[in-house]
């Protein structure tokens, strides 16, 4: 099964958010630097501190580069995101929008049209699942089910050293969308300092970055409610 277009796009970008989460919560895995990583240590960081994430927030940036003809977009924002299949992306840069998650539905809000498209994932969802596998919660045991993993190597990045792991999906549902993803993950503080999606067959990718990181604050479930202004057009598009 195959995701439209908008909704593949959404969910990486919910993906990428919610990986931080998941490796945000191995802050405090690991009292003493290590220098010879392993993958499985690497992995087993993950399993240690992933049942702590309850909720984050944070501001968020991505950027879409065009290969072919050297194209790069970039939009800001904020997420709010809980472990119980909630998420809200407010997109303030370049263009206005609303990306909602309440459980399996999706709602993307337009206030320049006043328009809102709404998803139901339906037989999607174990395709989205599979997106969302990189995120909170997520131990590293099931990343590896889902996900052929190498670790890189040591780099430095923005003046930190950093770990880089491949993750190559196993499923055909997920190749037909991404070949590969990379995760650059700060030793220090177990934050990802960036992380890239490959689209399969163009090699377009997308860079994303967050800041500002808050973690198991309190999210009231007002904020993950589709309400949205009154004269609001309501759509369903089709695939």
């Amino acid at each position: 099964m195959r995701l439209s277009g908008t909704l593949y796009r959404i969910c990486v970008l919910f993906c990428a958010v919610v990986a931080a989460a998941s490796l945000f919560s191995t802050i405090q895995a690991s009292a003493f630097p290590q220098t010879n990583w392993t993958l499985d240590n690497v992995l087993k960081q993950l399993d240690t501190q992933a049942s702590s994430f309850q909720s984050l927030t944070a501001d968020l940036e991505r950027t879409k580069v065009t290969v072919v003809v050297n194209d790069k977009s970039t939009e800001s924002g904020q997420i709010s995101v809980r472990r119980d299949d909630k998420m809200r992306i407010e997109v303030t840069q370049p263009d206005a929008r609303t990306i909602l998650r309440d459980g399996d539905n999706f709602y993307i809000y337009n206030p320049k049209i006043h328009r809102v498209e709404e998803y139901n994932l339906g037989n999607k969802k174990s395709v989205v699942d599979q997106f969302l596998l990189l995120g909170f919660g997520t131990f590293g045991s099931s990343l590896k089910e889902s996900y052929t993993v190498t670790l890189q190597g040591e780099e430095t990045l923005d003046n930190r050293k950093v770990l880089r792991l491949e993750l190559l999906p196993k499923t055909d549902e997920v190749r037909k969308q991404l070949s590969k993803i990379l995760l650059w993950l700060d030793e220090s503080t177990w934050l990802p300092v960036q992380q890239q999606f490959f689209e399969t067959g163009s090699g377009d990718y997308f860079i994303i970055r967050y800041r500002n990181i808050n973690r198991n604050v309190r999210i009231p479930d007002n904020e993950f409610k589709p309400h949205w202004p009154h004269g609001t057009t309501r759509m369903q598009p089709q695939g």
